[in-house]
């Protein structure tokens, strides 16, 4: 009798999991591992065995590739059905746009960008574990950057300041916020960069932006927008857990790891904090419609998830919160109104325009902010009186910018709100000026690093964009007329009008 061969035994998701991941890995034969892997001992971290990197995705790439495209099926459909709709008129208010503008512009470079040094990470790091979840990350990175262009491409074909994003995004002034944060991160080791966009970047960064900026965007009818980012933010899940990974995997190798983290954390915080000045004056100033402001989203996606939470997890491997976070929490009733001051005098030279809050919105500042908004508000009350009178504040000069976060110096000191802060170190021979604590604290530690910044004020005084004046200036940013400056009489609102009107008469049935 013959005897059927036996059916082979279904692995485990474990074990199939292992097979299609970690077993790929194998040891150089005819290179040592250090000519293998260059890149992971120059930052003073000791890693004894990376066979202890627990993977936080535990996805095969075959499954990754179908929960991902399930996900892209249900955006593009809401991105198809609101172009056909004409969904863009269902906004609360043209001037909305001004906020994903700032986006486009701002943090999809970002994302290409985190794409392209993640699939660094996956060929450089020593473990298969590390360097397979960095290629499930460099993969959702670049996803990311697509589904947010595609998304935001239907709105250039009806409003300004959309086009040429990518050209702006290495040129203008605002953008070199979040273009020195990343270019700081690539060019750190790989240790480094994964502190830096796994803790800063993916805890604090998108944590105060995809979720209840999202939220703002749903609230103000922008269904496309809400649709991406809840899509991404459940990657983004994904990657905060890699980012934490990252960092008790270093602590757990090797005591000595522990205060070069620690440097790490206190910088990044700092870094990322200040990135999120532009997220602040986006979420409190530029949605017609309120839903959260600043200070509440930092009070509860900061000071409680990561303060009562990330950090207490930490305090068990000697890590203590990031230096200067009592600066930020002072801050946090100020921050948005002095970040949205400063791109407000100098939308005239920005691919969105900015105009001043409407009397619901200065009620309900009054209720959010009790104790900055009766100094903030002198701001505006002038400002009316400008308008009132035929004007319009705009700089025609250049500010001083920070060395480091490169944000003109406008924040004051929050002991004494009506003062500037300055921070400033001489460092062979030169002065460098800081607009805090922060920024001072990350550049002496690093100053001849910094001391090569790319600070937009000083390359067009030293003739290095296009012109000597404003207008040349903005021609060599690639901006267009109707892009910035004030919103009221603008290309966008008075378009606005005219097809809201279009339509009401339309409703009507009259001829």
């Amino acid at each position: 009798m013959t005897i059927a061969p036996k059916a082979p035994r279904k692995l485990s998701m474990k074990d199939r999991y292992s097979a299609l991941t970690r077993d790929l890995e194998w040891d150089p034969s005819y290179v040592s591992t250090e000519e293998m892997f260059p890149f992971t001992s120059f930052e003073g971290i000791k890693i004894h065995d990376w066979s202890k990197w627990e993977d936080p995705f535990r996805l095969t790439v075959d499954a990754y590739a179908k929960y991902q495209a399930e996900k892209d099926k249900r955006l593009y459909a809401v991105l198809d059905g609101f172009a056909q709709s004409q969904g863009h008129l269902s906004l609360t208010d043209a001037s909305y746009l001004n906020a994903m503008k700032l986006f486009l512009q701002g943090v999809s470079p970002l994302e290409y960008q985190a794409h392209r040094n993640f699939a660094y990470l996956s060929r450089h790091l020593n473990g298969p574990g590390p360097r397979f979840a960095s290629l499930c990350q460099s993969l959702d990175e670049i996803r990311h950057a697509q589904t947010e262009i595609h998304t935001l491409s239907n709105y250039n074909k009806y409003y300004a300041g959309f086009h040429s994003y990518l050209h702006m995004h290495d040129r203008v002034w605002y953008l070199s916020v979040p273009k020195s944060f990343f270019d700081d991160a690539l060019s750190a080791g790989p240790f480094e960069f994964l502190i830096a966009i796994g803790f800063s970047f993916e805890y604090l960064l998108t944590n105060l932006l995809f979720v209840p900026f999202m939220s703002g965007a749903s609230f103000n009818g922008d269904l496309p927008t809400m649709t991406f980012g809840f899509s991404a933010q459940s990657d983004e899940s994904r990657h905060m857990t890699l980012g934490l990974e990252a960092i008790k995997f270093l602590l757990e190798q090797d005591p000595d790891n522990v205060p070069i983290v620690q440097h790490w954390i206190n910088k990044w915080f700092w870094r990322g904090y200040r990135v999120t000045a532009l997220v602040a004056a986006m979420l409190d100033y530029m949605l017609p419609r309120k839903v959260m402001s600043w200070k509440e989203a930092f009070e509860l996606y900061f000071e409680q998830q990561m303060l009562g939470g990330l950090f207490q997890d930490l305090a068990y491997y000697g890590i203590e919160p990031p230096k200067h976070v009592d600066k930020a929490i002072q801050e946090k009733e100020w921050l948005s109104h002095q970040a949205y001051w400063i791109l407000y005098q100098f939308s005239h030279a920005a691919a969105f325009t900015t105009t001043t809050p409407n009397d619901e919105a200065r009620e309900w500042f009054a209720e959010m902010y009790p104790e900055s908004w009766p100094i903030i508000k002198t701001l505006w009350e002038k400002e009316d009186q400008n308008l009132a009178n035929g004007g319009r504040h705009f700089i025609r000069g250049l500010p001083q910018l920070c060395q480091v976060c490169q944000i003109p110096m406008g924040f004051t000191e929050m002991d004494d709100p009506l003062k500037i802060a300055q921070r400033s170190v001489i460092f062979e021979g030169e002065r460098y000026n800081f607009c805090s604590d922060g920024c001072q604290y990350i550049f002496e530690h690093e100053p001849v690093k910094f001391r090569q910044a790319w600070l937009p004020v000083h390359q067009i005084y030293q003739g290095n964009c296009g012109a000597a004046d404003l207008p040349g200036v903005l021609q060599w940013y690639g901006m267009q007329p109707g892009d910035g400056g004030e919103y009221l009489g603008s290309v966008d609102n008075e378009n606005w009008k005219t097809w809201h009107a279009q339509a009401d008469h339309n409703e009507l049935g009259e001829d």
